[in-house]
Order: structure tokens, then sequence, then C-alpha cells
């Protein structure tokens, strides 16, 4: 066991670091009050290995560790948490490709994807379908030499911006057994989208619904075998986790910083309010609870490297906890701002709006101590 990084692994998390530092924080606060989405910044990143970390070399993929993943995801979520959590859905997607589709499959479709020249999104939740996925009504039904799907898909980052979309679709009986997955292309007849949702956070990248009204696609779009889809999907979020769980690190641990000099400057009473024991114990549990997080999250993520039988589990572990531990340092940072931690003027704000949702999303963490309990109490 060896908690030091490597040569390699310091010289990942710098060079994300740095780039979140150069293009990321700078105009995190513009994306997030206009609601741009900052593609021509995200293919940046892509030019640097991060639109497939852990996609193969042979179509442009780096190739690289679920813990070096978790090393760049932690440093981009520092300069803005959206566009660093957008990038960890197109690497889910990318990656599913690479690791499910045939050789004709992965030719065609990852060396765009690997420069982010085509953009991906991850399609499995529906109106009716949040938390019970594999209770999903979208159909695709075989029509000679394709599909023809019909459904809407849900709370979709990306939609309506992105080329490929990631469907799962019933193709079979009710349950997880007959779903299958879908790669349906933006400008497939039949495919539109909802208008962008207003939310509380994630304001850099869009968010809509994903409809399907016959829509066809070839047999050549089916990614696995018909009835795969379902565990194909549940095997993207192993990593989603611990990717989210990593942005909330690094949003929740740059907020923390900010507390950090914020208190060591501001005077009330005569000293610095870092001098005040309560501050104090704030910052001492702050700093505690991200080193915890932290570990849990590097942990899963050697977990999925090394294919040990517990990381869907720890998976779950460190999602639940990193996110939830994200969101109360972030809150706790803006606290110690007192009222200026409620402005826009500074970013704590938008930290906390845009990791509210990470207790949300890839699986609430409800379903994570679901499915920790399950690991449990197996006999």
């Amino acid at each position: 066991m060896d908690f030091e990084l490597n040569e390699q692994q310091i010289m990942i998390r710098d060079m994300a670091g740095q780039f979140a530092k150069q293009q990321l924080e700078p105009n995190a606060a513009k994306w997030d009050a206009e609601k741009i989405f900052p593609i021509d910044v995200l293919r940046q990143a892509a030019e640097l290995g991060f639109a497939g970390i852990y996609v193969g070399e042979e179509f442009g993929g780096s190739n690289l560790s679920r813990l070096e993943a978790a090393l760049i995801f932690e440093q981009l979520s520092r300069g803005c948490v959206a566009s660093a959590a957008f990038l960890s859905i197109h690497n889910m997607a990318s990656w599913m490709i690479d690791t499910y589709g045939n050789h004709q499959q992965r030719a065609r479709f990852l060396p765009d994807l690997m420069s982010m020249q085509t953009i991906a999104s991850y399609c499995l939740t529906e109106p009716g379908s949040g938390s019970d996925a594999a209770s999903l009504s979208t159909k695709a039904v075989r029509d000679g030499d394709g599909y023809v799907l019909n459904g809407t898909k849900a709370f979709i980052s990306g939609a309506g911006v992105s080329h490929l979309y990631l469907i799962m679709a019933r193709t079979g009986e009710a349950g997880s057994k007959g779903i299958s997955t879908f790669i349906v292309p933006k400008d497939t007849a039949g495919l539109s989208f909802g208008a962008n949702e207003h939310k509380m956070g994630w304001n850099a990248q869009p968010t809509a619904a994903v409809i399907l009204e016959d829509c066809r696609v070839p047999v050549d779009n089916r990614l696995g075998k018909e009835g795969d889809g379902f565990a194909i999907a549940m095997s993207g979020l192993d990593g989603g986790r611990v990717n989210i769980g990593c942005c909330s690190l690094g949003g929740a641990s740059f907020a923390y910083d900010l507390a950090r000099e914020y208190t060591a400057t501001r005077t009330q009473f005569g000293k610095p309010i870092a001098g005040f024991q309560a501050s104090q114990f704030k910052l001492a549990d702050m700093a505690t609870e991200l080193e915890a997080a932290r570990m849990m999250l590097y942990r899963a993520a050697a977990a999925i490297d090394t294919k040990d039988p517990r990381k869907t589990s720890l998976a779950a572990m460190a999602k639940r906890f990193a996110t939830d531990t994200g969101f109360k340092v972030a809150n706790d940072a803006l606290q110690l701002h007192g009222g200026y931690g409620y402005l826009r003027d500074y970013p704590l704000e938008r930290i906390v709006r845009d990791l509210r949702v990470h207790q949300i999303l890839e699986g609430t963490n409800e379903i994570m101590r679901v499915i920790i309990a399950r690991q449990e109490l197996k006999t």
C-alpha cells in the first residue's frame, strides 16, 4: 500500500490543475451567469487527453487508470465544477463505446470523441424512471435491419448540443434483462430535444429531454448484444460515481482554500476571525472531511482499476461520502465568508449550487446506501 503519487501521476495532476487555473477558473462565473456551454475550452481539454482518459490508445484515448482520472477531475473541478462534470459524462460514454463496441463501432466513433469534435451524452433516466432505472419504458422494436425507438429521456446533460446519444431502450422483457443500448447520432430522423432546463446550478452545461419519435437506427448502432444494455449502463456508473465524487472534492477543496484565506485576513473584534476557536474548529473539520473523502475516492478508483469484487460498493461509499461532504464543506466555506459568501462577486454561492446536484445524479445518495447495504448484508 503506497499513498504517494508517482512522478507521472504528479505530472498529470499538475497539468490538469494548471489548465483549470488558466482556462476554467477565470471564465466559470461568466459561463454560469450567461449559461454558456464552453465547447471550445472543452476541446482544449481534449487536446490534453481529457476526453478519453481511460479509453485505449488504438483510437486516440489516453489509456490512463481510474486513479489518474480521479486526480484529473479533482483538479478540473477547482476551476469549474459544471465543466469538469460534463467531461466526466463524455468520458463515461466514450469508455462504454471503447469497452463494449465492436471494432467497426470503435473505429467509426472514437477518433472524433477523443478530440470532442463529437460530443456524447448518456441517456438512461426517464420522466417515470429515475432511481428505478430498470423500469424504463423507452422501446426499441426490431424492424428488418434496424430498430425503431420511441420514448423520452429526462435530465440529459448535453441534450441538443451533443452529437451522439447513448440510449438505453427496452428490446425485450420487463426488468433489467430486456434493455439494450443504442448509439443514436443527433441528425437521426425522429430525434428531438426539449427546452433547456432552468436549473439551480450546472448552468455551464445544457440539460434537456431527449425525445425519440419513430427514430430508426441500424442494427450496427446497437452496443453489445440485445439484453446487455442495463449491465452496460451500470458498469459505466462505477467510474462515473467516483468521477462525480472527485468533482465534489475539487470544488469543495477550492471553497475551503478560499475560506482559509478569507478567515486569515478578515478582522472582527480586533483580530482575524481565524483566531477564534469556532472558526478554527470549523476549518479543522472541513480539512479532515475533505482528506477522508479523498482517500475513499482514490481507494474506490484503485478498486475499479484492479477489478476488486467490492468495486461497486466502494464506489457507492465514496460517491455518497464525497458528495455529501463536498456540499457541506462548500456551504461551511460560504458561512465563513458571511454575507460576502452569498454574493455572486465571490465564487462560493456558485460552488454550492453546482455541488448540490451531485447528491442526486449518478444514483441518488439514498440509492448508494441501498447498494452498500445489499453488499454488506450478503450471506
